[in-house]
């Protein structure tokens, strides 16, 4: 679709159906018609650029060009998923998964596979995908992909996220036709309401209702505005969407702001993400060219722009008030509520406000209808859900799944279990205001509300997996330590009762608490949930009170014993060495920076405990396994 065909519908006012037609025709032809022998779709992700997929990209054209080969087509995509095995290369139309790819494994690549009559390089493929006997097995159908239903990251790993053509090939963008040319704003906010989505920001408000109290509400002018302030540890989600493919979230936007009765919106995105910053702008301004966002889209007389707007990595502005009034220039505070954004938000405008992954749903919500999305997923909760699956798993990555998916299912199906055997003992979901889910609840269907139902949240997807040598007192300190350092200080109970609680599980791992600081944590606990003036205070307890009622033992063992059981508190632990194993080598002692350790040359060694700094050098230079820690 070019800009003459676009300016040209909307000079004549043409009939508003040919619109859509124009994109589909345009969408086939970029799909089915490349003109290319074989296409190289290379992740331009955060995670595979840290992985210098850039610099495999570079060898690939360098090659190409040397073996005089100009029908291969390089494209740079956005997240595969399977960050584990970044930088990954996908060649087509064979669908030869190539991973960890380095310049020299490129160069291999286009002389053995890309040249005329090449064969696929099966020693540089992920293992996953070969059978024994040699064969290839489509990346599709291996576990990390086939549990999987893509809905928010159809588009990411498939298209170049920043050529605006692709993404219409993709589908983009028809939803706002359809909605534009075939729907009212009621009908829109009708649709999405019966689809039962719910937001994935974390505290999974139904969508519609939320576009339908904004629509409802006075005042002439309105705002859509767009949550990308990703802050939990390990979250990439939003991040992911953003860098492959950056025009669903700007298509949903327009399609609110039909919705809603807004002609402008903002994105508001962290500036740690530059990769995803600098691919909205080149969205943004492509859309604009294409007469997709701005004056008269699709000459229908509907006007609507987006800005971007850059965080400073504040946590507290995850949280939708603190986030406009940053948008605002302001201080990135919350105030209280009510009013609620719809009615006051904003510029103190009506605003709708969704999460990254949230937009992502809209569009194949709008084409494929609100019966198809509601068929998804469980009764409360509705389509798919996607996951930063990290922590202790084989396959750390982006996943997205059915709601109501085993969590069983996502651990050792698709993240392949927990390295070097290593059994699950419990996942974190929800980041610093979540819960830990213990192994007895492995099995537990993935939803909002049976997450709630055992101490734990959605949140917006971050879900570490954590294996039987970590300590759950210690990871309620560490996040902890991270909601103290980001509370904004503007309440009481958020201000003081973190710095309390931590003060209290320092004491605790350091091996100096006491019986009664159980029930002070609970205290403090429960007047920070019900004080506090936004989600982060009401809910920084929930790490804590989580590992509290399911590895109440854990915490017993620090306070009454004076013992870590995982081996992690360092106050905590003693070093010692094995005389049976140990060769009397030296190696311990020579490595000790406080000459904690004695012995003969080839005699058992002994470590003066009074004198040892337990800072594991002696561990990490034993060749004979014979020092251990209790």
């Amino acid at each position: 679709m070019t800009v003459e065909q676009l300016k040209k519908i909307a000079a004549e006012r043409a009939d508003l159906i040919k619109v859509r037609r124009i994109i589909r025709s345009e969408a086939e032809k970029l799909s089915k018609n490349t003109g290319y022998r074989k296409q190289v779709l290379v992740c331009g992700g955060t995670g595979c650029t840290s992985s210098h997929s850039l610099k495999v990209i570079e060898q690939l054209e360098k090659s190409l060009k040397e073996l005089n080969i100009d029908d291969v087509l390089i494209v740079k995509t956005g997240c595969f998923g399977l960050c584990a095995l970044g930088p990954i290369m996908i060649v087509y139309p064979e669908g030869a998964f190539y991973s960890q790819m380095t310049p020299e494994h490129a160069k291999t690549v286009a002389e053995k596979h890309l040249v005329k009559g090449g064969e696929i390089v099966k020693e540089l493929l992920y293992s996953g995908t070969v059978h024994s006997d040699g064969s290839v097995i489509p990346f599709a159908e291996i576990p990390f992909y086939k549990h999987q239903m893509r809905i928010a990251l159809r588009n990411c790993g498939v298209i170049a996220a920043e050529d605006i053509r692709e993404a219409i090939a993709a589908g983009d963008y028809e939803a706002l036709a359809k909605v534009l040319t075939e729907m009212t704003p009621e009908e829109v906010i009708a649709e999405v309401k019966a689809s039962g989505l719910r937001g994935r920001g974390g505290a999974g408000f139904p969508t519609g209702l939320k576009w339908q109290f904004t629509r409802e509400a006075k005042g002439e002018k309105k705002y859509v505005c767009c949550n990308a302030d990703e802050g939990d540890p390990g979250a990439f989600m939003d991040r992911s969407v953003l860098e492959g493919d950056p025009h669903t979230v700007l298509e949903a936007m327009a399609i609110a702001g039909y919705a809603v009765g807004a002609d402008e919106g903002y994105i508001y995105v962290r500036a740690e993400y530059p990769i995803a910053v600098q691919r909205l702008d080149i969205a943004i301004k492509q859309a604009r060219e294409l007469g997709l966002l701005g004056k008269n889209i699709f000459g229908t007389g509907f006007n609507f722009d987006i800005h971007i707007r850059l965080g400073a990595g504040a946590f507290v502005c995850g949280e939708e008030t603190a986030l406009m009034a940053s948008i605002e220039g302001k201080r990135g505070e919350p105030r209280p509520r009510p009013p609620f954004s719809a009615q006051c938000g904003v510029f103190q405008k009506p605003t709708v406000l969704n999460n990254v992954e949230t937009w992502a749903n809209i569009s194949p919500i709008i084409m494929k209808g609100s019966k198809w999305f509601a068929s998804i997923g469980t009764e409360k909760s509705k389509g798919t859900k996607v996951f930063a699956l990290g922590g202790e798993i084989c396959n750390v990555g982006l996943v997205e799944v059915p709601m109501g998916t085993k969590l069983s299912t996502i651990v050792y199906e698709i993240g392949g279990g927990l390295p070097n055997g290593r059994q699950f003992k419990a996942a974190q979901t929800g980041g610093p205001s979540g819960g830990c889910i213990p192994a007895k609840y492995i099995d537990i269907e993935m939803d909002f509300d049976n997450l709630v139902s055992i101490g734990s949240m959605m949140g917006s997807g971050g879900l570490i997996v954590m294996g039987d040598r970590t300590c759950m007192v210690d990871i309620a300190k560490f996040y902890l330590e991270f909601t103290a350092d980001e509370s904004c200080g503007k309440c009481t109970p958020c201000r003081v009762g973190t710095k309390r609680m931590l003060e209290i599980l320092t004491r605790i791992t350091e091996g100096k608490g006491e019986p009664a600081d159980l029930e002070k944590i609970k205290e403090i606990a429960e007047h920070m949930k019900s004080s506090s003036l936004c989600a982060l205070g009401q809910s920084a307890p929930n790490p804590i009170l989580s590992t509290m009622a399911h590895f109440g033992d854990e915490y017993e063992a620090h306070i009454y014993e004076k013992r870590c059981p995982a081996g992690v508190c360092k106050s905590l632990l003693s070093y010692y060495i094995d005389p049976d194993k140990c060769k009397g080598c030296t190696l311990c002692a020579r490595n000790c920076p406080v000459g904690a350790i004695s012995g003969a040359v080839k005699s058992p060694h002994e470590i003066d405990a009074s004198k040892c700094i337990k800072c594991g050098q002696c561990m990490a230079n034993c060749k004979f396994n014979a020092i251990y820690k209790k």
